[in-house]
């Protein structure tokens, strides 16, 4: 069943028993790959490590998570740029689908190092079903719950944290980092589409996304998309799915807004930097609010503290012990 405007209305307790989940992932280190970042790039954020290296495996344990925590679990999509795959990674596996970006995206666009441009090509995934988690590679679950978590009874929730995003009248581009940027021209679109308002930030977690749902937005939206996608790297004019989805499934009464102790039963945040004792903090306080769902931010900056990425580690191996079944 949908809408005039053709989004998906049909609810279903399929939503809570069968999941697919996607999750991007790229390691820096992997042979050409910074040579072919400089080629492209322009500044400072462009060149960001924080979001490009691999130095703690999180996708490791992110999967182990999964395989512990996630029982609905349908089939595994891993998005990166070709050629690259973990080392440690069982491609054979019946349930994981390596998927490259050029397998999806106009080869015009690429190679992109544009989380935005890439995650608005998800829903294109061969075989998809018809609803997808995405988790970033350092999100892990920590306990069962998930599917519940995301839905109020067979409604989904979209989860916000209670701080309010800027508009883009309200923002300094040249003190604004891309990321900042790019949520002020969303919230731009939506105060266009569904009237001005104050808008808070999504959470930092797991996300739930209807296929139907987001193909609508593409299509509807097509032309912001556009510019989205042919980006290379984050900019003031693109508009993130994981932002843009989230409010406008609200707006279209397609989702729940979250209360606060909904998104705090899901999200867990701990920030990684240099200094030991607050990265010790910060996973103890992250741990004892019981969170569904771990998420490690690296803040270490260039050079990561090696005593740091020690105890950190140390902390990932006794929580996920144990290979999944997606390891060699």
């Amino acid at each position: 069943m949908t809408d005039s405007l053709g989004y998906n209305l049909a609810q279903s307790d399929k939503y809570l028993k069968e999941i697919d989940v996607v999750i991007m992932w790229v390691d820096d280190s992997f042979d050409g790959y910074q040579d072919t970042l400089r080629k492209y790039a322009k500044d400072k954020f462009d060149t960001d490590p924080s979001r490009t290296r691999d130095n703690l495996e999180l996708l490791r344990f992110c999967l182990r998570s999964l395989d512990m925590y996630l029982p609905e679990m349908r089939r595994l999509y891993l998005l990166t740029q070709r050629p690259q795959v973990p080392a440690w990674l069982n491609t054979d596996h019946p349930d994981i689908r390596i998927v490259h970006h050029d397998e999806i995206a106009d080869p015009a666009v690429l190679p992109t190092f544009n989380s935005f441009s890439i995650l608005s090509h998800v829903h294109m995934l061969p075989e998809l079903g018809g609803n997808y988690v995405y988790l970033e590679d350092d999100m892990m679950l920590n306990r069962m719950g998930l599917m519940d978590a995301l839905h109020r009874g067979e409604t989904p929730l979209s989860l916000f944290t209670e701080v309010i995003s800027k508009n883009f009248d309200q923002i300094d581009l040249g003190k604004e980092s891309p990321w900042n940027q790019a949520m002020a021209n969303t919230n731009r679109l939506l105060n266009e589409t569904y009237g001005v308002k104050p808008r808070n930030y999504f959470m930092h977690g797991p996300l739930l996304f209807n296929k139907r749902n987001v193909e609508n937005l593409v299509s509807r939206f097509a032309r912001e998309i556009a510019v989205t996608r042919a980006t290379r790297f984050r900019d003031g004019t693109n508009i993130p799915i994981e932002y843009f989805y989230p409010h406008a499934m609200v707006e279209e009464g397609l989702a729940h807004r979250s209360t606060k102790a909904e998104t705090a039963r899901v999200q867990g945040f701990a920030g990684l930097r240099n200094f030991l004792p607050w990265t010790w903090f910060q996973l103890w306080k992250m741990e004892r609010g019981d969170p569904v769902c771990f998420t490690l931010n690296d803040d270490f900056g260039p050079r990561p503290n090696k005593l740091v990425e020690q105890m950190v580690c140390r902390w990932l191996n006794r929580h996920y012990p144990q290979k999944s079944q997606f390891e060699i």
